[in-house]
């Protein structure tokens, strides 16, 4: 199972998404985006501002990472501060 998180105001267009899925080979940050897209169309429009960052155990990666069973997987909204 990957664990998904979404913070910020990225956590109130992922109502309702499950917080964990099941693993496979092939999966990257960029393809559970693209799974979330038919059933949370708002959230995949959120997931895909430029500013998004993803956080795999805890460590920014990108898109393309590979995500392995026993994964946290955290989508991050951008971050204003002052």
């Amino acid at each position: 199972m990957i664990k998904l998180l979404f913070f910020g105001r990225l956590g109130d267009f992922a109502e309702g998404v499950a917080p964990n899925i099941e693993a496979r080979a092939d999966l990257t940050p960029a393809k559970i985006r693209d799974q979330l897209a038919a059933d949370h169309p708002a959230l995949f429009a959120e997931l895909s501002q430029p500013q998004v960052l993803i956080s795999l155990n805890q460590m920014i990666v990108g898109w393309e990472q590979p995500v392995f069973d026993g994964a946290e997987l955290a989508f991050l909204p951008p971050v204003t501060g002052g």
